[in-house]
């Protein structure tokens, strides 16, 4: 393949159209009215737009009080105020708050069916209960399918519009399962491959050109694990990503066991840090170390809600943007704890206010906001296509009600975004000016059974293990 495999899913996700052409004026509707899926939709009367692009608005955020956002082609078309909706159907969202969806940087789709493993363990202890016994196990197509399906329309949820998904790949089925799911999800997604020898990279690249023509596909990495015990695998795996031109992606410094490890010192050894490079966490890293990941343009992926959850510590998220680093928000899988960018936001905020005891240091709430969507779409590359309401850039924004028990009255709505906002506030989703979700409900074609296929896969899954805890008597749906 010429040139580098991102350009190429950049210029066909730019290329890709949800939208037929236009047939002839609409009647203005309403939120509760309006059909997703249309020729052009002018989003109308925002009370507030939060565009994460400063030359459009006042402020970090970008904010406008009262605008439009003009979408065609699955492209935001135009951003401001009296914008003309001429032949095309209107939203009118006063009282609504529109802004960028949210970029989840680091995921595990497919941990949706260990929800509650082993909650009371630390990283290594979850893993050894949770995640390794899953290698050992059919763990197929329709499986992987079912568990990331599910894990999606949980994303859909909480105004997830673009997702890295970190998958196991514990075997071919699982991967097409997986893939297959993301697909049908209508996320626009990254997929980071785990490549294990022998052969790995040869099905890294089969996994790659599966993807090449699917618009929200938004890219593809190379997924490992840095030790100096695993360093041939890890050369292996640097060699893969340079081959296909993508960025290596790694858990790094996650646990406070982890720098018994030599993780730094793999990844130096390797060259990895040569190449474009996601690390994931990013918790255990000294003064030298964080420079070092500056110095070579490293990204990072905060995950605040799991590394609670696992005991793994705090990241020095202040060190860190000091020292220039990319970073964007994760939600972590199985031990995210359900999908929820909001809670997300605000533990970000919280874990630092309390570790340096201080409410005026960084990340404040434009910060968070900013992590949330452009700031995640700068870690995965993607900045060009997502992450703020920019013209130009493809139709991936939602639509949040402030209006609920929980955020309302109106005092600073972006502080109660952050600080009060639940995924219930969601009331549209759009991703490449497509409706993922309308009026607070998933959009129609969703599929209804998710939550029952998943739990029937669980079931396989717990029964292939021979672990009978929470299983229904045989032959019992």
């Amino acid at each position: 393949m010429n040139g580098s495999f991102r350009w190429v899913l950049l210029c066909l996700t730019l290329a890709s159209s949800w939208f037929g052409c236009a047939s002839g004026p609409e009647p203005t509707r309403t939120l509760a009215e309006t059909e997703p899926g249309s020729s052009g939709l002018l989003i109308r009367n925002a009370s507030l737009m939060i565009t994460m692009d400063p030359a459009l608005g006042d402020g970090p955020l970008g904010i406008v009080e009262g605008g439009d956002v003009l979408l065609e082609g699955g492209r935001i078309a135009a951003v401001g105020k009296g914008l003309d909706g001429s032949g095309r159907k209107s939203l009118d969202a006063r009282g609504k708050i529109v802004m960028p969806g949210f970029v989840d940087t680091h995921d595990h789709l497919w941990q949706s069916i260990i929800r509650g493993c082993a909650a009371d363990r630390d990283l290594y202890g979850w893993l050894d209960a949770c995640v390794y016994p899953m290698g050992r196990v059919p763990f197929g197509e329709q499986d992987a399918y079912a568990a990331v399906r599910l894990a999606t329309l949980g994303l859909i949820g909480t105004g997830v519009t673009t997702v890295l998904d970190w998958s196991h790949a514990f075997n071919p089925a699982f991967v097409d399962g997986n893939l297959g799911a993301l697909r049908d999800s209508g996320l626009r997604f990254v997929f980071a491959y785990w490549v294990a020898p022998p052969g790995g990279c040869s099905e890294a690249a089969r996994v790659q050109q599966d993807l090449v023509g699917n618009g929200l596909a938004a890219g593809f990495q190379v997924a490992t694990h840095p030790t100096l015990a695993n360093l041939d695998q890890l050369k292996e795996a640097v060699r893969c990503a340079e081959k296909l031109h993508v960025p290596l992606n790694v858990h790094l410094g996650e646990s406070p066991k982890d720098p018994q490890q030599g993780q730094i010192q793999a990844l130096e050894l390797s060259g990895a840090l040569d190449g474009q490079m996601l690390a994931d966490h990013a918790i255990h890293l000294t003064d030298r170390e964080v420079e070092l990941l500056a110095r070579h343009r490293v990204a990072v992926a905060h995950n605040p809600l799991s590394n609670m959850r696992l005991a793994s510590g705090i990241m020095r998220l202040p060190e860190m943007h000091g020292a220039g680093l990319r970073i964007g928000l994760g939600l972590d899988g199985g031990t995210g704890d359900g999908p929820d960018m909001f809670a997300d936001m605000k533990a970000a905020v919280g874990l630092q206010r309390a570790r340096l005891e201080s409410a005026s240091g960084y990340p404040g709430i434009a910060d968070a906001l900013r992590m949330a969507t452009l700031g995640g779409a700068e870690a995965l590359g993607l900045d060009k296509i997502t992450g703020s309401l920019t013209p130009g850039k493809r139709a991936d924004l939602i639509v949040l009600d402030p209006g609920g028990a929980n955020i309302a009255p109106r005092w600073d709505w972006p502080s109660q975004i952050v600080l009060n906002g639940q995924p219930a506030n969601v009331e549209y989703v759009f991703v490449d000016g497509r409706a993922l979700k309308s009026e607070g409900k998933l959009a129609e074609g969703q599929d209804k059974n998710a939550v029952q296929a998943a739990e029937a896969a669980a079931r396989r899954v717990r029964a292939a293990l021979g672990d009978r805890r929470g299983l229904p008597p045989a032959g019992h749906e």
